[in-house]
């Protein structure tokens, strides 16, 4: 019959309680159900079993009508149970005025009694035959009228774009609703429920979500996940040498990164064959041989190598005082002219005819100079 069973809202009533009855004291003459009808066919009565009647089995009855007909009692066709305690029954909807009555497992003896009209407590089904009709960036959306009054529901209307978090809520009166702005290159989801208003219902119900369904500017969809494009060849060729060139860059760093830390915690070790190749390949491994060889080769480098010392000798006093004479008197013998020429290019003293002795110094005079002492 297309029955959801869930939690719903409760109603306290205050019943028609058997004084004379203890347990009717105990519930303080009120006590909480919960009465739904669903879309006026099927209803649900619930009661909290363990508060009102704790470690205790009770029988429900009820009946359609007012009291004036006397209709037959009916006992619950079909218990719903709570840890082996009867606490609720569905059974179906016969009439607009509904008395329900608790007693205990016999039957014979009546706990509480309380009668309410079935119509303010409806829960409509989901909106059927639900159609979208787009013009522009307007969408209208309707579906077929239930069985129940169309002035007592509304339609509601929910949406959201795939970049959004949070769903975007619209009402209208039954059974058609109209929302405008939605933007033709987005992907929409939307579902709609209808809602009995709190005019007709004493508590308003509100139907399951229709199914969601994805649209894109007027045309249907199966998910938001349609609306993606695809990437060109190029771009994915593109993306897949990246990937090839970025995972050789990171195994070379890997690499690099291996050796380095098998050099620090392994040393490699030298091969003395890269050192010693003459040993190795001219001589066989014959050190003896090679080291005779080796000095040979090192004696002949330190000769070719000597440096030649400077020797200098040094000169006495004496023999630079006559060599500074005759150079001396050698210039007084030269003529005028190659005097003047000596003079002007060496700076040397005039010539001299006498030499003058002064301890150990001997100087050429002539009859230009004089001596002052």
């Amino acid at each position: 019959m297309g029955l959801v069973l869930q939690a719903h809202a409760a109603i306290f009533i205050l019943g028609n309680l058997v004084a004379s009855q203890p347990l009717a004291q105990s519930l303080k003459e009120t006590i909480k159900i919960t009465a739904v009808n669903f879309n006026g066919e099927q209803m649900q009565i619930t009661w909290a079993a363990k508060d009102y009647f704790p470690d205790r089995t009770v029988t429900f009855f009820y009946r359609f009508g007012t009291a004036l007909q006397n209709r037959a009692w009916k006992q619950c066709p079909n218990y719903i149970l709570d840890q082996g305690y009867n606490s609720g029954c569905l059974f179906k909807t016969e009439g607009p005025t509904l008395t329900i009555s608790f007693k205990d497992k016999n039957g014979s003896e009546e706990l509480f009694n309380y009668t309410l009209k079935s119509d303010f407590f409806i829960k409509p089904n989901p909106p059927e035959n639900v159609t979208f009709h787009w013009k522009g960036d307007t969408v209208t959306i309707e579906c077929n009228k239930p069985k129940t009054p169309a002035r007592c529901l509304e339609l509601e209307l929910q949406y959201k774009s795939k970049y959004d978090k949070e769903w975007q809520s619209r009402k209208s009166a039954c059974c058609k609703v109209e929302e405008q702005g939605f933007d033709p290159e987005k992907c929409y989801s939307f579902r709609v429920r209808l809602e009995r208003t709190s005019i007709c219902n004493r508590i308003p119900y509100a139907s399951e979500w229709a199914e969601v369904t994805v649209w894109r500017n007027g045309s249907l969809l199966d998910s938001c996940a349609d609306d993606i494009k695809p990437l060109s060849d190029n771009v994915i060729l593109l993306i897949s040498v990246l990937a090839v060139l970025l995972v050789i860059f990171l195994l070379q760093i890997f690499v690099c990164k291996c050796q380095r830390f098998q050099k620090s915690v392994m040393p490699v070790i030298p091969d003395p064959k890269h050192i010693f190749s003459d040993l190795f390949n001219d001589h066989n491994g014959n050190f003896q041989e090679w080291i005779d060889k080796t000095d040979n080769a090192m004696g002949q480098t330190k000769m070719e190598c000597v440096e030649h010392e400077c020797i200098i000798e040094e000169r006495t006093e004496q023999e630079d005082e006559k060599e500074a004479s005759e150079k001396l008197c050698e210039l007084s013998n030269m003529n005028e002219r190659d005097y003047l020429s000596s003079a002007h290019n060496t700076c040397l003293p005039p010539p001299a005819s006498d030499t003058v002795s002064f301890r150990s110094f001997k100087f050429c005079m002539n009859e230009d100079m004089y001596v002052i002492l």
